[in-house]
């Protein structure tokens, strides 16, 4: 004959054997037991951008890592933060992942009013990439070097237009240092995202853009855009013809663009390293690493509290260059 417990002594013990179980095989229990439904990819930009080239390459590998389907969901718009909220208001649970940018988690936020803390509500998992911005203008254009494109628009101040991803985007950033640097006057033209600004830089409407050469290369490489210099220290690999600024004669205008991945703040750890450890074995795969060098950018790998600290330090150095630049949400 079965003797069945009562139902409160059956809790009590099933509440023993947990109190009971070494900690590190509860934790290894929480961890095998995520992700335990679909993840999605957060990207605050147009599809076919650089953010969205690398949110997709990363959900291919994310997929069969972790067992679950992982879809990239394009929320552009507001310089990458309806998507930033988006993932900072989602359940706590892992399931809701942000592709960031320095444009969101670093310039935005000294710009725009946000309902999310940027700081607070994202909780990091790791560097993906960090890929320079370069100057491109019109394959047609009459400008072949940097200078002769400050001479013109010395010649007819505030007519030159720049295009950007959106107000507070690093192209943003890049275009009023530039302007701060060399004395020079042009007009800000915001976009939904870069994919939407190379149409009009193609047409002619807009004269120049400083974009992250994830976006740009498809471009320079089509002979659509002409590339006029490389926003950092050094050269391009994928552009060993393009001078840096500073060779053309411009110091202090450098503005990259990293890329960062973020899961929602509260996030149990087990699950927070998981993504970690997966962003990591992505990293490694040879066929990443081939695209995001064909983007002309470079991997760093960075762990979860490297990479956070990195976070808080950007956020505090763009701050201070918004307020230098004088930029303003327009």
């Amino acid at each position: 004959m079965t003797i069945q417990c009562p139902p409160r002594r059956a809790a009590l013990r099933g509440l023993a054997a947990i109190l009971l179980t070494p900690a590190p095989l509860l934790a290894l229990a929480a961890e095998t037991a995520y992700p335990d439904k679909a993840l999605r990819i957060m990207v605050g930009a147009s599809p076919g951008g650089g953010t969205d080239i690398l949110a997709r390459l990363l959900a291919d590998k994310f997929s069969p890592a972790l067992g679950q389907p992982v879809v990239v969901e394009n929320r552009p718009g507001a310089s990458n933060t309806i998507a930033a909220d988006l993932t900072a208001h989602a359940p706590p649970d892992g399931s809701t992942l942000l592709l960031a940018t320095n444009t969101g988690q670093a310039v935005a936020p000294h710009l725009l009013k946000l309902k999310y803390d940027p700081l607070k509500d994202l909780q990091p998992i790791g560097l993906v990439a960090v890929m320079p911005n370069v100057l491109v203008v019109p394959a047609n254009a009459p400008w072949r070097n940097v200078q002769e494109l400050i001479t013109a628009m010395r010649a007819s101040p505030g007519t030159f237009r720049y295009a950007s991803s959106g107000i507070g985007s690093t192209q943003h950033v890049a275009g009023e240092a530039f302007a701060l640097v060399t004395g020079t006057k042009a007009v800000h033209v915001p976009y939904r995202g870069s994919s939407q600004a190379h149409l009009d830089i193609i047409g002619g409407q807009v004269e120049m853009m400083f974009d992250s050469t994830s976006s740009a290369m498809g471009q320079i490489r089509a002979g659509k855009f002409r590339a006029l210099a490389v926003a950092a220290p050094k050269r391009a690999a994928e552009m060993p013809d393009v001078p840096t600024l500073a060779e053309s004669g411009v110091s202090g205008a450098d503005v990259n663009t990293w890329y960062g991945l973020f899961v929602t703040a509260g996030t149990p750890r087990p699950a927070v390293d998981r993504l970690a450890a997966t962003l990591t074995q992505a990293l490694a795969m040879p066929d990443v690493q081939e695209r995001i060098k064909s983007l002309g950018g470079e991997i760093t790998v960075m762990g979860v509290t490297p990479f956070a600290d990195m976070n808080r330090a950007e956020f505090a150095r763009y701050g201070k260059l918004v307020r230098d630049t004088g930029m303003r949400a327009e």
